[in-house]
């Protein structure tokens, strides 16, 4: 399996290499060259494997220069029950017939980002032991993968990590597991603007290829290929756990911010999976939905951001939407190039008179919609009165339009991305209640924490990196 870059004037590269890389050279993202089919018998097969055993059969597909044995091991060591609550890692609960959540935030940091980041914290540390390398991770984040990013990757002598996040649009637990690590191989800074102007500055040190060589940059974000890979398993997982077998469609309704997970679930169908429909949820931050519904992609500007009770999805560029675009043009590095230009020159690109709109129109298998905060309380409300179980406010968003969309006899497979923990204030706006912690989260809130408060500013960004990396 060899790794190209979406705007095609990269060279050809290997899962290892580009396991520790962010963008590509010439500021496209690895994709595969070609997606792996999984033979109807081999499906079969992986039905009722346990969760680290699927993880090694879905990943080595995409990592077969990864010697096996070490990759089944990694796989074995990162998805136990002592790090994740439940041996099944990722266990589905039926709301109704055919109605079902897929609880994906029993890792460390109660979000979905857990189950990806936990294993490329240790498929990392494995290979730059191996290589005697080291590495300095600079990532940004609307507020779960920084969390998630810094409890796999804390204490690793071998990785330094850097999160930018929005300054003050977090919600306080999240700022808490994020700002109250003390350790030292971490930094934090809060970036005066929103989580876009977080993802912009670190494209912006990335696209300085000498820099990025010298000071040994590496990423996290779900730009970074390894992370997809890992989201694709619990695809499988519930898709599994939602069917009796494999002749039966399923579909799932995924909350979008930065269109990392539902793209996973999009070469999950690539690759055979028997999706019928990706369902795709946004917030009053609609750009995803518009596309999906006329065919013009339209990032906003930070003043146009909104700031919602959904906030991890208060995104309007998604990163990984340019992976999925190329795939859809038919893998044109050089269209795809020409659209991102086109996005930066012009603000945007209309497909709804490209041929590649059939596809995605026809073929894709995605549908969208917008869930706003009175339809996330609704929702949350809902959920708790007829199934006794509370939920968080970007799950809700899910939930709200995986139900709106759901066809009869068809399994709707909502995935779950935080647990409602993480977002007391808007929980107890709907249930007039504070959602219940896991243990060991009492008080997170009110503990020390550290962080560095900086602008909009690239050249201050790099002089803190080349000062601490």
């Amino acid at each position: 399996m060899k790794y190209v870059s979406t705007r095609g004037r990269a060279a050809n590269q290997s899962f290892t290499d580009i396991l520790l890389e962010g963008l590509a050279a010439d500021g496209g993202l690895a994709v595969p060259e070609q997606w792996p089919r999984i033979t109807r018998p081999k499906l079969d097969a992986m039905r009722d494997l346990p969760y680290p055993r699927l993880a090694f059969e879905v990943m080595r597909f995409f990592a077969d220069d990864f010697p096996g044995g070490e990759l089944k091991a990694i796989a074995e060591r990162t998805y136990t029950a002592e790090v994740f609550g439940t041996p099944e890692i990722t266990p589905l609960r039926t709301l109704e017939d055919n109605f079902h959540l897929l609880a994906c935030s029993n890792g460390p940091t109660l979000a979905f980002k857990d189950i990806a980041m936990q294993m490329l914290g240790n498929l990392f540390e494995h290979v730059l032991e191996k290589q005697g390398r080291e590495i300095n991770i600079l990532g940004a984040t609307s507020g779960d993968t920084g969390s998630s990013a810094e409890h796999a990757l804390k204490g690793k002598r071998r990785v330094k990590v850097f999160m930018l996040s929005p300054h003050g649009r977090m919600s306080p637990f999240q700022r808490a597991q994020m700002y109250g690590l003390d350790e030292p191989n971490i930094f934090n800074l809060a970036v005066k603007g929103v989580f876009d102007d977080c993802q912009d500055m670190v494209k912006a040190v990335n696209a300085d290829a000498g820099f990025k060589e010298r000071h040994r940059l590496g990423a996290v974000n779900s730009i970074n290929w390894a992370r997809v890979v890992a989201q694709v398993v619990y695809y499988f997982k519930g898709y599994f756990a939602a069917t009796r077998s494999n002749d039966e469609p399923a579909s799932f309704a995924v909350p979008s911010g930065n269109f990392g997970n539902i793209f996973a679930g999009h070469v999950a169908k690539r690759m055979g999976l028997p999706i019928k429909r990706l369902v795709l949820a946004t917030n009053e931050n609609d750009v995803l939905d518009e596309f999906f519904r006329t065919g013009r992609y339209r990032p906003r500007k930070t003043a146009e951001t909104h700031a919602t009770s959904s906030p991890s999805m208060d995104i309007s560029k998604a990163s990984n939407f340019e992976r999925f675009i190329w795939d859809m043009v038919d893998q044109d590095g050089e269209k795809v190039a020409w659209l991102w230009k086109q996005v930066d020159e012009k603000g945007g690109f209309d497909l709804s008179t490209d041929k590649a709109w059939e596809k995605i129109e026809e073929d894709s298998g995605f549908a969208s919609g917008r869930s706003l905060h009175e339809d996330r309380i609704a929702t949350i409300r809902q959920v708790k009165k007829d199934y006794g179980m509370v939920i968080d406010p970007h799950t809700a968003d899910g939930v709200k339009i995986g139900n709106r969309i759901r066809e009869r006899g068809t399994p709707m497979i909502c995935i779950e991305t935080a647990l409602p923990a993480k977002f007391e204030a808007t929980i107890v706006e709907a249930l007039g209640e504070r959602p219940p912690r896991p243990a060991g989260y009492e008080g997170i809130e009110d503990r020390p924490q550290r962080c560095d408060v900086i602008g909009t500013d690239v050249p201050a960004l790099k002089e803190y990196l080349a000062a601490r990396a």
